[in-house]
């Protein structure tokens, strides 16, 4: 209890001292209640604002355009350390959030990389809590970044690619591979798009990626013709780019792709067919062909260019061949 009193004068004290005179501040009080005992203390210094405090950091993020399902991440996460540690968000402390980190990784058996994305929402909550002056220091400061080992994703094969699309027996799935095979959109974008959306004569369309950006992508003459022939053979009247194979036919869904993919990849003996793949695969050709990363960044969609080199993988022959033409 006397540290939750200390820490509550300090943040009432925050907008009139500077660092120095609160640390000494600190050093002064514990000192001085070091000769009390402080009990039966029934009235909180302050409200249980958690509730209002992590809404409004929600809000602050939509507003940065955080997409809602980054949203709803980012406040599961956050309401699930604030239930297991339950203190005020003002009183937690370092030593609690890496205790919390350890136990959900013993309890869970997740990844180091699940817990690093845990340990990146937490810092920017409480640098958030920083900066709007609820508390005087985040307490993941101290919490760095967590290890991961960096493994080699895997990517289709051009015999992959072609396997998949010599036994495509629907003219819907072929269309839908070709599209992320030659735009490297993420599926959840491409399941938004409508008819009118398509281009033919430039073979582009406008996409909406993460935070609701817009970007331009491009499909080749392969594409083109699958995808008209797949629009020809419709006989409804759903705007939807693509829709279910029977009537009532609805707009085709997220895990409708993935399921489809997955079923289309057990017959073929592929492993792990999944649309993520493709934009892994049209990464990593690119890059193999010569396109300048910032060219793919945009392409992609990517904020940061180091999200875009982790998709890329460079092919080893490539890296041999750059050696003897540049250095041997």
């Amino acid at each position: 209890m006397k540290d939750e009193l200390i820490t509550e004068v300090m943040q009432r004290m925050l907008p009139y001292l500077d660092n120095a005179q609160l640390k000494r501040l600190k050093i002064v009080m514990s000192q001085t209640f070091s000769d009390y005992k402080v009990k039966n203390v029934e009235d909180k210094l302050e409200k249980d604002d958690n509730g209002e405090i992590i809404t409004m950091f929600i809000s602050s993020k939509r507003v940065e355009g955080c997409s809602e399902k980054t949203l709803k991440y980012y406040r599961n996460t956050i309401d699930d350390m604030i239930s297991v540690i339950n203190k005020n968000v003002r009183h937690i402390l370092t030593e609690d959030l890496r205790k919390y980190l350890t136990d959900y990784q013993t309890k869970n058996q997740t990844s180091r990389v699940t817990i690093d994305n845990i340990r990146r929402i937490l810092s920017s909550f409480f640098s958030w809590l920083e900066d709007e002056d609820y508390i005087i220091k985040s307490p993941v400061r101290r919490i760095h970044k967590i290890k991961t080992s960096s493994c080699i994703k895997e990517t289709y094969s051009d015999e992959d690619l072609e396997k998949l699309r010599d036994n495509c027996d629907e003219l819907r799935d072929l269309a839908m591979i070709d599209l992320l095979v030659s735009t490297g959109m993420r599926v959840g974008e491409m399941v938004i798009l409508n008819r009118g959306d398509i281009n033919f004569t430039e073979r582009e369309c406008i996409v909406f990626g993460k935070g609701n950006k817009e970007r331009i992508v491009y499909f080749d003459a392969r594409t083109k013709l699958h995808l008209k022939k797949y629009l020809d053979s419709r006989t409804d009247d759903n705007p939807a780019l693509f829709v279910t194979l029977r009537a009532p036919y609805k707009r085709l869904q997220i895990g409708g792709v993935e399921c489809r993919l997955r079923e289309l990849g057990r017959r073929m003996s592929i492993v792990k067919v999944h649309p993520h793949k493709f934009r892994r695969t049209l990464a990593t050709m690119a890059i193999d062909k010569g396109m300048p990363i910032e060219q793919l960044q945009r392409l992609l969609g990517h904020q940061r260019i180091d999200t875009t080199l982790q998709y890329a993988m460079v092919k080893q022959c490539n890296v041999k061949n750059a050696h003897r033409k540049y250095i041997s």
